[in-house]
């Protein structure tokens, strides 16, 4: 099996509460966060806490510093020696530092892949930022255009191609062509690029001779796509003469789970990131502050210390962490349409902009597939009360959607119709089920341990009917034969039919349940995937009848 890793600095330990130089005898000492750390070794003793790695057997040094700062900000360090020879330091953050940050950066703006894909929208892009003189933006990137699925059929096809034509994959020089040739465009030296292009293809090569394509390997393999662009972008900034600094996000902070393909950022983020991005502020001041390009979709397994992935759509989830870790003012989504809209404009071409959403509504449109927000993207910007305005990189006049927290409820109407396709659905029906305790249980129980997450579900006396998650099913491996245990481990204890090529077409709307009360509803119901296009245009003429008179669309998905 081949895995490939990056490096990873030994974890930190964060302080929980206000310290002072004098403290290391009292209770503060033994509310050191260790939560979101990696595994640490306890000791403790009647007077003081003391904490470790595991693997070390002997602590040579604890002890509190505390210093100022020229900004007359007061900063406690924890100091920790081992006889591993691990010296570990971590500062308290005060509220004074993270003002100062604020005003160094004001928000954070992330273009997708197709904002990014050539050459010439790349310099359109910069001139979009630059064109907010009084922002001291970070910038969140996607890989350029189709990279990302090039890289993943590359590495398919790497696995049974033998190392000799590993070199040959059409996918590759796709890959290689495109970068190349942005680089030329923009009049910037190849050789910022030709290490990582070199080195993807000897990940292939590897790929190719172990004929095996790990989900640690395969994250690893698509980071190739976010980490040319962010290069290519900040030298472009930099070659026309605005101070660009390139980060790539799991070297900056981003700690995440090791869910290979779909890993989660842990909270351990925040400080991490706030703290990097000071310390090179502090260490290079007399630069002034730079516009930070970073790879979005990407973060570093704290365990492992590998590269992750946050699943498809993850920058926007980077960008909102980034806004969350820096307490920004804005978070700017940039995609190619208007904002997020009433249907997707490929189903309907006149969909219509929707300018606001509350959190809880864009979670729930996402949820339900929606594409143009990540799932999990909303909940560190719900967390930190951040805006979140989901603009158009081909019209950037439109007003887009704005998100917030709360919106004027006055006007109740429907917000979105979203089409969810490819899907599987079970119908389980047992007579058994009436009032017996535990039916239910039993079924999830069968989901829980096949790792099948499920996604809608509908009961009634006699009956289970549900839907299996296409965007989690289709990536795993070997999926027809999960399936079939699925429904033998079921057949046990109901009557199960198995229906594939359905839809899901949800109504998500607030419903006025009295007048101080309005209520989240979404109706989803299930069709077959080929009359899921024609349903949703039918419906959406008799939400909005006027539609048509309004084309939201100004770009291509």
């Amino acid at each position: 099996m081949m895995e490939v890793a990056v490096a990873m600095a030994i974890p930190t330990l964060t302080l929980s509460a206000a310290a002072s130089s004098s403290c290391a005898s009292s209770s503060t000492c033994r509310s050191l966060n260790l939560s979101q750390g990696p595994r640490w070794r306890r000791l403790e003793s009647s007077s003081s806490s003391h904490f470790m790695p595991a693997g070390s057997s002997l602590l040579q040094e604890f002890k509190f510093v505390e210093n100022s700062r020229r900004d007359r900000t007061r900063v406690w360090s924890l100091q920790v020696r081992c006889d591993a020879g691990v010296s570990v330091v971590k500062e308290l953050v005060g509220e004074d530092e993270g003002r100062r940050i604020v005003q160094d950066f004001t928000t954070v703006m992330k273009f997708g892949g197709s904002s990014v894909a050539s050459a010439h929208r790349m310099k359109e892009v910069a001139q979009l930022i630059l064109s907010f003189p009084e922002e001291k933006p970070i910038i969140v990137l996607s890989a350029m255009g189709k990279t990302t699925n090039n890289l993943l059929k590359a590495g398919d096809k790497a696995i049974s191609c033998g190392v000799k034509n590993s070199g040959r994959i059409e996918e590759l020089q796709v890959v290689r062509d495109l970068h190349k040739t942005t680089a030329r465009e923009l009049k910037l030296d190849e050789s910022l690029i030709t290490g990582l292009l070199d080195e993807l293809e000897q990940l292939l090569m590897g790929i190719a001779l172990m004929k095996e394509l790990t989900s640690r390997t395969k994250d690893y393999l698509v980071s190739f796509g976010e980490r040319l662009s962010t290069r290519l972008f900040a030298a472009y900034l930099n070659s026309i003469g605005t101070y660009a600094r390139q980060y790539d996000s799991f070297d900056l902070g981003i700690i995440t789970t090791d869910e290979f393909t779909n890993a989660e950022i842990l909270d351990v983020t925040y400080p991490t990131v706030r703290e990097r991005l000071f310390n090179d502020l502090e260490k290079d001041a007399a630069k002034g502050t730079p516009i930070c390009i970073v790879t979005g979709f990407l973060g570093k397994g704290i365990e492992t210390g590998c590269v992750t992935t946050l699943g498809r759509g993850g920058s926007d989830l980077t960008a909102t962490a980034l806004g969350k870790a820096l307490g920004l003012r804005e978070i700017q989504v940039w995609k190619d349409v208007d904002g997020v809209l009433t249907c997707d404009p490929r189903v309907f071409p006149s969909a219509l902009s929707v300018p606001f959403l509350t959190f809880n509504e864009a979670s729930e449109l996402a949820y339900f597939g929606a594409q143009v927000l990540h799932p999990q993207s909303m909940r560190p910007a719900r967390d930190a009360n951040i805006p979140v305005r989901v603009k158009n990189s081909y019209n950037p006049k439109a007003p887009g959607t704005l998100i917030t927290r709360e919106r004027d409820m006055s006007q109740v109407e429907m917000t979105s119709i979203v089409l969810k396709k490819d899907v599987t659905m079970l119908d389980i029906q047992s007579t058994r089920m009436l009032g017996q305790v535990g039916f239910l249980a039993k079924v999830f129980t069968t989901f829980e341990e096949l790792g099948i997450s499920v996604d809608v579900v509908a009961t009634s006396e006699v009956s289970i009917s549900l839907t299996l998650d296409p965007a989690k099913l289709w990536e795993r491996a070997l999926i027809e034969q999960e399936l079939d245990k699925m429904k033998s481990e079921l057949s046990r204890i109901a009557n199960v039919q198995l229906l594939k090529k359905k839809a899901i077409i949800s109504l998500i709307s607030n419903v006025k349940q009295s007048s101080a009360v309005l209520e989240k509803v979404n109706i989803s119901m299930v069709v077959d995937d080929d009359d899921g296009p024609k349903c949703v245009q039918e419906l959406h003429q008799a939400f909005w009848p006027d539609s048509d008179e309004v084309l939201a669309v100004n770009g291509h998905l």
